[in-house]
């Protein structure tokens, strides 16, 4: 296997979408296929959620495992290069999850967020948490 150089690397991780992902995709859907209408990305909500019910003030966040720290105390260790970089920036972006997730709830929202693995494995599900809470909120 061949090593990457810097500038190989960085090329790819640029190419990372942050709208429109997989496991946001496949939610999107079966959503859809529910019946339930919601907004993508929405900038004038606070933290942009991936997914919104405006109206109901319930915001879904799909969090992709790298970006976001999953068992983070774990794999931090398995960072080779670039730890000064790499650390930081993912500390960060869990800081800011838990900012969003508080100030969002302290607006009234209900947050929901989902793990990319937890989505892929298990689309089904996580749609019927997206909708009890939505039906819960229609009733009450």
């Amino acid at each position: 296997m061949s090593k990457k150089t810097l500038e190989q690397i960085s090329y790819n991780m640029r190419q990372i979408k942050n709208k429109g992902s997989k496991i946001e995709t496949s939610l999107c859907k079966e959503l859809w296929h529910r019946g339930l209408r919601y907004r993508k990305n929405v900038k004038t909500i606070y933290g942009h959620p991936d997914i919104a019910f405006i109206g109901k003030k319930i915001a879904v966040f799909c969090d992709g495992e790298f970006w976001h720290g999953f068992d983070w105390e774990n794999r931090k260790n398995d960072f080779k290069s670039h730890q000064e970089f790499w650390i930081p920036k993912i500390e960060k972006n869990m800081q800011r999850d838990r900012e969003v997730t508080t100030k969002l709830q302290a607006d009234g929202w209900t947050v929901i967020r989902f793990w990319g693995k937890e989505i892929t494995k298990h689309v089904s599900d996580c749609a019927d948490i997206i909708e009890n809470a939505v039906r819960k909120n229609e009733n009450g």
